[in-house]
């Protein structure tokens, strides 16, 4: 029995390991030490999965695998044949069809020659490649490993493998940038021809190596600049804003991270890797989440057992759903937060006109979205929706 009224599922896989840490990076990725334990590893990730196919299966109904991305850490340290063993087990465990999208990022340093084509055979239709920046000079502050012609080549081989829907993730406002030099970043990231570009600002994240030594950023109104001028160019060049860092050609949104931001559900698979899964019918929802121990060797010894599950406290709801689904540029649907979290639209109905009545958000037929004015401050828009003390969900001002 396939029950349409759930969200639907994806599957997000971690790779924890990286050839070196980059100073910005709060992600949980982890130096590569001594050897990559490849085997092991992908062996985990599969016991993992069968921990967690049950939560799934075991309610009798069909809930293919609408997408699958391959994260971390750096996943193309791992060799096709690796990646091949993991996609062939997600479609032992759960139906998934011939064209689901299945994304793998890459590091354009870590990638062999030719190992792109070899990705694709095992099942990758979707890449994404973290170039950053086309400076060297900002690349070595970055810390990055890859070389400016790395990006080049990768995305030579992309084009001529078939791999031609791949993302490139470009960043702005890096240390000592001019809004001349994003534009410049932004020309050669084009000219690779990307079917998607995550461009988006340099931030200084708790606990990293830049967030304890600062390198000289740009000033607020220098990134604002630069924002605003690359995403005229963007917009010129046809590729639409569709989500606040997000950008794509037509029928090339990333169907996995749009999952996420409209509130789906989804398999964590991985050291420190989280899922979501709705269960019940409309009226009665229960939303989980689950996390994994974030520690490589913690991981391996623990995947077995699958991820400790949390039930997401009703109050709760309202601020997660549109922690998500407020960064699309389209908004959402009331029908969909009502699907969604199984609440009345009338518990967030309260906070939405005010939001409106500032600027912040604007109604559309049955739904609602961020105005311009609002994507500047969604930050504030979005901690609007907090649960307060004694009070009805979402209904804060």
């Amino acid at each position: 029995m396939n029950d349409a009224s759930l969200p639907p599922l994806a599957v997000y896989v971690h790779f924890p390991w990286c050839v070196s840490k980059c100073p910005y990076c709060d992600f949980n990725s982890h130096e590569l030490r001594e050897g990559l334990p490849e085997d092991r590893y992908v062996s985990a990730l599969i016991a993992d999965l069968h921990a967690q196919a049950p939560r799934v299966t075991g309610t009798g109904q069909v809930r293919p695998i609408h997408s699958v991305f391959m994260g971390g850490g750096t996943p193309s340290l791992f060799s096709p044949a690796a990646i091949g063993r993991v996609i062939e087990a997600l479609g032992a465990a759960l139906p998934m069809s011939a064209d689901t999208e299945i994304t793998m990022e890459a590091n354009p340093a870590t990638v062999e020659r030719g190992r792109f084509a070899e990705y694709r055979a095992a099942g990758v239709n979707r890449v994404s490649l973290g170039a950053q920046s086309f400076d060297p000079v900002a690349l070595k502050a970055l810390g990055r490993i890859h070389k400016v012609e790395d990006v080049y080549r990768a995305a030579e081989e992309l084009h001529g493998c078939g791999l031609t829907n791949f993302n490139l993730d470009l960043m702005y406002a890096l240390p000592e940038q001019t809004v001349a030099g994003s534009l410049a970043d932004l020309a050669a990231a084009l000219s690779l021809g990307p079917a998607h570009l995550s461009h988006y600002q340099l931030t200084l994240e708790p606990g990293t190596v830049f967030a304890h030594d600062p390198p000289p950023l740009p000033d607020d109104d220098q990134s604002y600049a630069m924002q605003d001028q690359c995403h005229a160019v963007l917009a010129v060049q046809g590729y639409e804003r569709y989500e606040t860092s997000a950008f794509a050609r037509a029928n090339r949104q990333c169907a996995h991270n749009l999952n996420y931001w409209n509130f789906g559900d989804y398999l964590g698979l991985g050291a420190g890797a989280h899922g979501k899964l709705t269960h019940g019918q409309d009226g009665d929802r229960i939303v989980e989440r689950s996390t994994h121990l974030r520690e490589p060797r913690r991981y391996l010894a623990s995947a077995a057992a699958g991820p400790q599950w949390r039930a997401v406290p009703t109050p709760d709801l309202p601020f997660e759903f549109m922690m998500n689904s407020l960064r699309l540029t389209a908004g959402f649907p009331a029908s969909s937060f009502v699907q969604r979290t199984g609440l009345s639209i009338d518990t967030v109905q309260p906070t939405l006109s005010r939001l409106s009545d500032e600027g912040l958000v604007e109604a559309f037929d049955q739904g609602w979205r961020p105005s311009p004015k609002g994507q500047l401050f969604l930050n504030d828009v979005i901690a609007r929706f907090l649960p307060r003390p004694n009070s009805q969900a979402g209904a804060g001002s």
